[in-house]
């Protein structure tokens, strides 16, 4: 199939939007859904230390259980998710896909070795994927153009909402947490019972989803439903805006998921932090700085295509990349827990700060019926490459490269620095072709 001129799909401007009021109700719900998501695939980084113990394992270990066994499914999973969400029923999908990630979460709490272990994180994997490409999309069809960018930038505000409430709340939960004996499960130590805390509730959220309506798909193409294959052979095309839009953003993700799964271990081993000392400080900062990066990332966008930079949203990914090379260097060499802290505070800002318009960028630029594909084929670059490979990336850095748990700091400073240049580079070389892409889009806005 190719997009020719009598495939354009009709202006959405001519059809109607859902009653903006009602679509911020089903923004928030999508924000608690995100949120609870990130509570489940961040836990584990506060508690590094018991895991490994109980389980007998390594800092390489962790990452992959972490990184790699999460991703894995997470990202392959997504494309065909994203295949299904450009024609199902999205609100069906994400109900079902948050069933799976909390019973998957309550699992890993149950896991008595690294193999189990792992696959519990992939099954996590596997319902959490099924998320954000359906999110994207129904998104794009409650929300004008010009709203768009916000929307989708709040929306994305669960990932860092998520991160700090699993941080703050996840170490005052283990202080506390006693060890259990249950039926059929057997005994279960703190961090154990912690996965089954997080993971259970999310069932609640799978039923909130009731109330959320499927959107009427707006700016379809007239002809036949394109495939996959239509799908991949449209990126292919326009490989110069998808290819440095994918790594560019894959970078930047490398930079917060690579980093952020060990500054918590960064602040035990360097400063002698505890856990209940490290999650309620870092958990707020990310919790704070994260959410207000992300709305302010996504306005600053707004504002820049509304003074005529079409780019704007590529531009908000290239100023974060800045911001970070800086502060990713840096914070983790700070000569005190408290500057170093400061300094990861403002890093969460910068982290956040182009995501939403990231993922706007390419409803922008890609029609409706490939809006799920699409989303899902960016969230299989970004993910494999920020989840999967950046905390092995940091992890085998700290134990093949120095050979010393303690030089942690040092393998975080390489990582930020490489990744926040590779991601400032690939965006700048963006620019142009995205700007030529959203000229020959403009009828799918």
């Amino acid at each position: 199939m190719t997009i020719k001129a009598s495939n354009k799909p009709a202006s959405a401007s001519t059809e109607a939007y859902p009653n903006e009021r009602y679509a911020w109700y089903v923004v928030a719900v999508l924000v608690l859904a995100y949120t609870v998501s990130y509570v489940d695939r961040t836990i584990l980084t506060l508690m590094v230390k018991p895991i490994r113990e109980t389980l007998g394992i390594s800092d390489v270990q962790i990452s992959l259980l972490h990184g790699l066994a999460f991703a894995i499914f997470y990202t392959v999973l997504g494309v065909p998710l994203g295949w299904l969400a450009d024609r199902a029923n999205r609100t069906k999908i994400i109900m079902a896909g948050i069933f799976v990630w909390s019973i998957m979460t309550a699992l890993c709490g149950v896991s008595r070795s690294f193999g189990q272990m792992f696959l519990a994180r992939v099954g996590v994997g596997v319902g959490e994927a099924a998320l954000s490409p359906a999110a994207y999309s129904m998104l794009n069809d409650y929300f004008r153009p010009e709203r768009r960018t916000l929307a989708i930038s709040i929306y994305s505000t669960g990932v860092y909402i998520g991160s700090g409430l699993a941080l703050i709340v996840g170490g005052g939960v283990i202080a506390i947490t006693p060890a259990l004996d249950l039926p059929i499960v057997g005994h279960l130590v703190p961090w154990q019972v912690v996965f089954l805390a997080v993971g259970l509730p999310g069932l609640l959220v799978a039923a909130l989803m009731v109330t959320v309506k499927e959107p009427k798909r707006l700016g379809l193409m007239k002809g036949a439903q394109p495939t996959l294959k239509d799908t991949l052979a449209f990126v292919r095309s326009r490989f110069a805006i998808y290819g440095f839009h994918f790594f560019g953003f894959s970078m930047l993700t490398m930079l917060w998921s690579g980093c952020a799964a060990w500054i918590p271990t960064h602040f035990a081993r360097t400063f002698g932090w505890t856990a209940t000392e490290i999650g309620p400080t870092f958990g707020t900062a990310v919790a704070i700085f994260g959410t207000v990066g992300l709305t302010l990332g996504g306005a600053f966008a707004e504002r820049l295509k509304a003074k005529g930079y079409t780019d704007g949203n590529i531009r908000a990914g290239i100023v974060s990349a800045l911001g970070l090379l800086p502060l990713g260097v840096l914070a983790p060499l700070m000569p005190s827990a408290e500057l170093s802290m400061a300094a990861y505070a403002v890093f969460v800002f910068f982290s956040s700060l182009p995501f939403g318009a990231a993922a706007a960028a390419l409803q922008e630029i890609t029609p409706n019926q490939m809006r799920g594909q699409v989303s899902a084929l960016y969230l299989f670059v970004i993910n494999l490459t920020g989840i999967g490979i950046g905390p092995t990336i940091v992890a085998s850095i700290t134990q093949y490269g120095f050979g010393d748990d303690a030089a942690l700091k040092y393998a975080l400073s390489i990582t930020a620095g490489v990744a926040a240049v590779l991601a400032a580079i690939l965006l700048t070389l963006c620019l142009k072709p995205y700007r030529e892409s959203v000229a020959r889009a403009k009828e799918w806005a």
